[in-house]
């Protein structure tokens, strides 16, 4: 049995109602598996189905510029829910929601949040429609829950890699946070964001933990890093070249306080931020990465530089104090 629901019939329906002719597949990591299932179901539909083999780390990661090379004329993107307002190819979003039962694991959370009374929820898209159950749990165990509105987002209690709003807005309500699904990335955001104790409730692996080592860290990490760039003479502002990634006038604004701060600083624009790419710049000493911060977050370790976000850029320069970039957060600016 499929963990998530492809929309098999709505894709095909989809396909016919716009007449689409070569559809471009793309997938994030997790679903990829998937693709072939997928090909035969847009072939069904009477269009020629091409998978993009490509990394995709989000609806900021659509691939356009792919989608345009070949010709296709829609573009069905897993995965996520939309992000970008406009797009310049035709896209479906297909955000894959979760089939698994989420009880047991939110069950084996219960006692990790013994001493608290006041309850924050968060999920990915995948597992959002789970949240009026989680709730039941959690009230008929003497919670009170407290779900972020949508806000910038399409659901309440949704986050992604790069917003976790709707858990800053309720930041103050609650005593902790509950993550409903798979992975720590998400969860790290919740807790980073929140300065919350934030439980896991795993519905792929039934069980739930506490991020909590994974803080402390994480913090270590961003402190050292800071603490090396403040050495730094040369620096590239990574412009992303992601539909939902570019953000020039960032960059630009980071380029300048650097340099009024007395140091170098360069403008590159990549598409991809991998190590092999940096490495072929050895002058440089430290990246502000304005494309994703969970570059510089979750990829850390492969990175011999300092790769800073925005915010930390700002501590680099005296404009933000530590303190205040831990009430802030990493992810918003």
């Amino acid at each position: 049995m499929k963990n998530f629901d492809l929309e098999e019939e709505r894709i095909k329906k989809e396909i016919q109602q716009l007449k689409a002719k070569r559809v471009l597949i793309q997938l994030p990591e997790g679903l990829k598996p998937e693709a072939p299932h997928i090909a035969k179901t847009v072939e069904k539909a009477g269009a020629l189905p091409i998978i993009s083999a490509d990394p995709c780390y989000g609806a900021c990661d659509l691939a356009e510029a792919e989608a345009e090379s070949l010709n296709a004329d829609l573009i069905i993107h897993y995965g996520h829910s939309k992000l970008l307002k406009y797009e310049r190819v035709p896209t479906i979003y297909v955000e894959a929601r979760a089939t698994l039962k989420i009880d047991e694991a939110v069950e084996k959370a219960l006692p990790l949040l013994e001493k608290m009374e006041k309850i924050g929820l968060a999920t990915t898209v995948q597992h959002v429609q789970t949240l009026d159950e989680v709730r039941e749990i959690l009230t008929r165990s003497g919670k009170t829950v407290v779900i972020g509105d949508a806000g910038r987002l399409n659901y309440p209690g949704q986050v992604i890699g790069c917003d976790f709003s709707n858990a800053k807005s309720i930041a103050k309500d609650v005593e902790a946070f509950l993550f409903i699904g798979g992975g720590r990335f998400h969860a790290l955001g919740v807790a980073l964001s929140t300065s919350k104790p934030t439980v896991v409730a795993d519905p792929y692996e039934n069980r739930a933990y506490i991020i909590k080592d994974e803080i402390k860290k994480i913090l270590k990490q961003r402190w050292a890093s800071i603490e090396e760039a403040k050495k730094a003479k040369k620096f590239a502002v990574l412009v992303g070249l992601k539909p939902g990634q570019k953000r020039f006038e960032e960059a630009l604004k980071i380029k300048e306080k650097l340099e009024k701060h007395g140091k170098t600083a360069f403008l590159f624009a990549v598409k991809e931020v991998t190590p092999e790419v940096l490495m072929e710049f050895p002058s440089i000493d430290a990246y502000v990465n304005t494309a994703c911060p969970r570059l510089s977050l979750d990829d850390v370790a492969r990175f011999k530089k300092p790769m800073l976000t925005i915010n930390e850029t700002l501590v680099v320069v005296n404009e933000l104090s530590w303190e205040k970039l831990c009430q802030k957060g990493w992810f918003e600016n």
